[in-house]
């Protein structure tokens, strides 16, 4: 796969939508993830400098450069999780009498792992931004938060269904629910705050209640 940063939009689509394995599902909730991340950039590079949020400007200040460093994190996953899928696609094709295959294909699974949970993780971590923007940021963009809030809770959902895919298949059972535990409990209470941010914001917006 190109390096993320010379991979023009419409040709990761282009690629995503082949036969070819990678990018895959993994590239792309990191690429919605990215763009929830962008929209949080967005409306707080929007609200920065405005009087009539002035009392935000200490908190929009640390907001801007988190959510350009997490946009900037999940962009480099994309290519992170095409190299990682490269040694399991290769186990894979190792015998199955060979009597290494299993012990090389379970490291292969573990480190496949590693990406959506890194993702994750990225995604879980500026939650708390989506949060913040939902009350702080400009009314006129409130409606990006909610497609922000919208597009993390689907980029973790796509995430941890990349660490189930591998989980799945260890044979370490014990290390699998480890993995599915750690995930589960990131993705559970990330849904649960994207949700009520995105409510919150439809539920005002239905209303007809901008603030503007």
């Amino acid at each position: 796969m190109k390096a993320i940063n010379e991979y023009p939009l419409f040709g990761f689509i282009t690629d995503l939508s082949s036969k070819e394995p990678v990018p895959g599902g993994g590239g792309a909730s990191a690429l919605v993830g990215a763009v929830g991340a962008a929209l949080c950039s967005m409306v707080a590079n929007l609200t920065s400098g405005k009087k009539k949020y002035a009392e935000y400007q200490p908190d929009i200040d640390v907001i801007i450069p988190r959510a350009q460093k997490t946009t900037a994190a999940l962009l480099r996953l994309i290519e992170k999780d095409a190299e990682v899928f490269e040694p399991l696609s290769a186990a894979y094709g190792i015998p199955k009498d060979d009597p290494g295959r299993e012990k090389i294909l379970e490291e292969a699974l573990v480190t496949a792992c590693s990406v959506p949970m890194e993702i994750l993780k990225e995604i879980a971590g500026i939650i708390d931004i989506v949060e913040q923007l939902a009350q702080k940021g400009s009314k006129l963009a409130v409606s990006d938060v909610g497609v922000a809030a919208s597009v993390c809770r689907s980029a973790a959902e796509s995430a941890v269904m990349n660490v189930y895919i591998n989980t799945k298949l260890m044979k370490n059972r014990s290390c699998a629910a480890q993995l599915n535990k750690e995930a589960d409990d990131i993705f559970i209470d990330t849904v649960k705050r994207c949700d009520v941010i995105y409510k919150q914001i439809s539920d005002e917006l239905r209303g007809g209640n901008t603030n503007a």
